[in-house]
Formats: C-alpha cells, sequence, structure tokens
C-alpha cells in the first residue's frame, strides 16, 4: 500500500516530530516547577478560555474557516500565552517548566499514548456478531472490562475499529460512539492505575497499586450498569427507526484476531509501565532545574522500541483493514499541546494555594464536607483542562500523603479519583483517547456531533448519573 511505504522512515520522522514538538511546545502536567513568588492576573487565562471555544463554536459556526485555519488560531492562542508568561514569569522558568513538563509527565505520556495506539492498530479483529442492541452493549461491557488491564487508549485503539465494521450496515450510529467514549474511553479505566492516565499518576506517587480495584469497583459497577442499561433502550429505540434491518441480516462474519505478535508487545508495556517505578538505580541529571531521570528516559526509549517492532512488523494488511493513518494521534498531540500551554497560568493559580486568586475556593474546599467538594471540583477542572495534570493539582492540594489518602481519607481520594476518570467523559479534551475516538469515527464517515453538541449528550447522560454516585458516597 502506498500510504505505508518506507515504514521505518515515516515511524522515525512522526516520533520525531512528537517529541520535538512536545518538548518545546507543552505546558506543566504536575511536575516540580520552580518556586514563583508572582501572582499571575487572572487575564492571563485569556488565551485558555480563547482556545477551549475556539475548539467548541468555529467547527459549528464556521466549519470550513476553522478545517482550513485551525493550525493558525491554536498557534495565535499559544504564542499569545508563551508571550504573557515570558513577561511575567521570565524565560528561565517558562524554559524550565517547558523543560519539566517534557521529561516528568507530557512526553512520557504522548509517548505511551503513541505506543498504545500504534499496538492497537496492529490487531484485526473480526467477529461472528449482529449488530444488536445487546451485543452492542455486550460489546461495550466487555471493553469496560478491557481498559483497565490494557488502559482506555489501548482498548479504544484495539476495539473502536470492530467496533464501527460491526455496526457499518446501521444507518444511526453516532450514540454508539458517544457511549464507546463514555464506558470504553474513560468510566472503564477506573480500575487499575493501567487504566487511566490519573490514577497511573497516584501509582507513580506512591497510591498502592490494588488500591483503584478495592475502592472504585463499586462506584465502577454503579456507574457502568446503568449507562450500559441506557445505551440498551437508546440503540434498541434507533434499531427500530432503521428502513432496512441490517441488524438481522449481515453478521459480520467468523471471530479471528490477527496480529498476535502484538500481544506479546502489550504485555511488555504492561510489565514496563508496572515495573518503572520500581527501578529508580540509574544517575539522574539537573538540567535547568529539573531532575531529569535515565531510568525514566530508558523507560520511554523501551516503549518506543515496542511501537517501532510493531509498527514494523504488522503487516501492511492488517494496517489497511484498520484504516492506520497518523491523523488521530498527530491530531491530538496539536489540540493538546495548545491546551496544556495555556493552561499553565490556570495551574500556577490552582498551585499557589490559599495566596494565589483561588484562596476562598480552596479554603471552601478545606472547611467544607470534603470528598462531595473534591469530586465535583477535580470533575469539572478534568473536563475542560485534561485529567492527568488535574488529577495531580488536587491530589496536592489534599495533602499528598499516599498512606493517609489511602486511609484516613480515603474518601477524599476516592473522589478525586473517580472526578478524574468519571468527569473526563464530560467533553472531547476530557481524555486523550476522546479526542482519539471522535477523529477515527470522521475517518470511518460517521458525523460527530460538535464539542457542545458532545455535550450535550454527557450532561443529558452523565451529569444525572454523577449526581447519583454523589448521594450514594459522598453526602
Amino acid at each position: 500500500m502506498s500510504h505505508l511505504s518506507g515504514k521505518n522512515a515515516m515511524f522515525l520522522k512522526v516520533i520525531t516530530s512528537l517529541i520535538a514538538f512536545e518538548c518545546s511546545s507543552n505546558a506543566w502536567a504536575g511536575c516540580d516547577m520552580p518556586e514563583v513568588s508572582l501572582i499571575l492576573p487572572f487575564y492571563t487565562s485569556i488565551p485558555f478560555l480563547g482556545v477551549l471555544l475556539s475548539i467548541a463554536l468555529f467547527p459549528l459556526l464556521a466549519p470550513k474557516l476553522w478545517h482550513r485555519f485551525e493550525n493558525v488560531f491554536l498557534s495565535g492562542w499559544t504564542f499569545l500565552s508563551l508571550s504573557m508568561l515570558w513577561q511575567i514569569l521570565g524565560g528561565y522558568f517558562l524554559v524550565s517548566t517547558l523543560l519539566g513538563v517534557a521529561v516528568h509527565e507530557y512526553l512520557p505520556f504522548i509517548i505511551l499514548l503513541t505506543t498504545l495506539y500504534i499496538i492497537g492498530s496492529g490487531f484485526h479483529i473480526r467477529l461472528k456478531a449482529k449488530a444488536t442492541p445487546f451485543s452492542n452493549a455486550s460489546f461495550l461491557f466487555v471493553g469496560s472490562l478491557l481498559a483497565s488491564l490494557i488502559g482506555t487508549t489501548g482498548a479504544a485503539m484495539l476495539l473502536l475499529r470492530p467496533f464501527i465494521h460491526m455496526n457499518q450496515g446501521r444507518t444511526y450510529r453516532v450514540h454508539s460512539i458517544i457511549f464507546f467514549i463514555f464506558i470504553v474511553a474513560n468510566i472503564g479505566g477506573c480500575l487499575t492505575p493501567l487504566g487511566d492516565p490519573p490514577l497511573f499518576l497516584g501509582y507513580l506517587n506512591g497510591v498502592d497499586f490494588f488500591w483503584p480495584f478495592r475502592n472504585l469497583a463499586l462506584p465502577f459497577v454503579m456507574t457502568v450498569c446503568p449507562l450500559l442499561i441506557a445505551y440498551y433502550g437508546i440503540d434498541s429505540w434507533f434499531a427500530s427507526k432503521e428502513s432496512v434491518k441490517v441488524t438481522a441480516e449481515h453478521p459480520v462474519g467468523k471471530f479471528s484476531l490477527e496480529g498476535k505478535s502484538n500481544i506479546i508487545l502489550l504485555v511488555g508495556v504492561l510489565i514496563v509501565l508496572i515495573g518503572s517505578s520500581f527501578i529508580d538505580c540509574l544517575p539522574t541529571y539537573l538540567i535547568l532545574g529539573q531532575q531529569v531521570s535515565s531510568s525514566h528516559i530508558l523507560r520511554d526509549i523501551i516503549l518506543l522500541i515496542f511501537a517501532f517492532i510493531s509498527y514494523r512488523t504488522t503487516p501492511s494488511s492488517i494496517h489497511h483493514h484498520q484504516h492506520f493513518s497518523w491523523g488521530p494521534i498527530l491530531e491530538v498531540a496539536r489540540v493538546f499541546a495548545a491546551i496544556f500551554i495555556t493552561m499553565i497560568p490556570l495551574s500556577i493559580m490552582l498551585g499557589a494555594g490559599e495566596a494565589g486568586p483561588f484562596s476562598s475556593l480552596l479554603h471552601f474546599t478545606n472547611t467544607g464536607p470534603q470528598s462531595f467538594i473534591y469530586f465535583w471540583l477535580t470533575g469539572i477542572f478534568s473536563a475542560f483542562l485534561d485529567n492527568a495534570p488535574t488529577y495531580l493539582i488536587f491530589f496536592k492540594m489534599a495533602g499528598g500523603n499516599p498512606e493517609i489518602l489511602m486511609t484516613t481519607h480515603a474518601k477524599t481520594l476516592m473522589a478525586i479519583s473517580l472526578g478524574a476518570v468519571f468527569m473526563g467523559a464530560m467533553t472531547y479534551i476530557g481524555n486523550a483517547p476522546n479526542f482519539m475516538v471522535r477523529s477515527i469515527a470522521k475517518q470511518s464517515g460517521i458525523v460527530m456531533p460538535s464539542f457542545l453538541g458532545y455535550m450535550g449528550w454527557s450532561c443529558c447522560i452523565l451529569l444525572p448519573l454523577f449526581i447519583g454516585v454523589t448521594l450514594w458516597l459522598f453526602w
């Protein structure tokens, strides 16, 4: 296939561009930062609001203009934010912060995301199943369990295209992709630190590996079961509106799994992630005020090697069936680069504690019914600021001591964890797999709703569930 020619060169080109782009342009995602005595004014958050409004409104009001000048708008807001921070905080602090996020948080995150995307695209699943409401709901349930084992990104990349293919004869498919984002790309990842980036950050900060399963299994059941029931009802209604009963006449074919060698690579990724926190014997180096760990660099190099092996050894026929392209991962990197840069001021404001502009909010958090407040504050910020750095901000705000948070303040840690993982599903930008699923669905010919249109679905379906979780667990 022409789009797969020169596989080695294309892989290296994309990975190199990702690393170079992220190292030079991403903002703080929870890493240790130099001390800052200045209090940022609220107007420094304007670029971030500009990015959100651009993503939300332009595709709806001026789709052709947005499609043509998306990079221009995002780059403009990014440059404006960097200019403000350069003038207020100084160049050294800004460069040090960008280096810190590249080494400690965002670069490992984007490498993991890319690795799971490539390995997940190396499988091709054929299912002998009819696209009935029951089979679709069963598929989403299996995906919710798999998400905690191989991560929401890995599960989404492994299952999305078979799910789309299984429903290719259906006229109404948008609701299925939306529920796929809810269940597989977000809520399903709450049972292990491997499931979702926020929990992985908690694991790296001392939270026991099995703590999420012991404490979040009940909320998982409380949320996923009603979602599956709601999906079954909605899908049954849409199925009744089909002009041709394709769900009963076009099975997808016999079950088969191609690309089995990627299973070994996937297991290797899990071993590397689990063992990364135990291997810290290699030297560290101080660069521009940031501690650079050789162990972490080695971990990321190993992940890239796994990705390269998968990309190089996966037959072109599988990539063709999977409609593999670099577009989704590059779109995620581009959009989230702008988001992470422009969110620096808000991160600093929150990180300043009660000495910052959010002092009233933090005082209310520390004196009110903490679990309830932490759940909703973490959730709201996760929906718009990306859930991984938001988790770490509120984790530190709650004291940052894993032993205390896992025992005496277990409800608080539960609230922070659930808020980050669950409410990352509220918007396209709340969790990186959301945008990737949307992009792949669009490439498959499914007309996905706009930013606000998706929020309409999430507010109507997810908010009542989250209110129920609040009343049951935290009130």
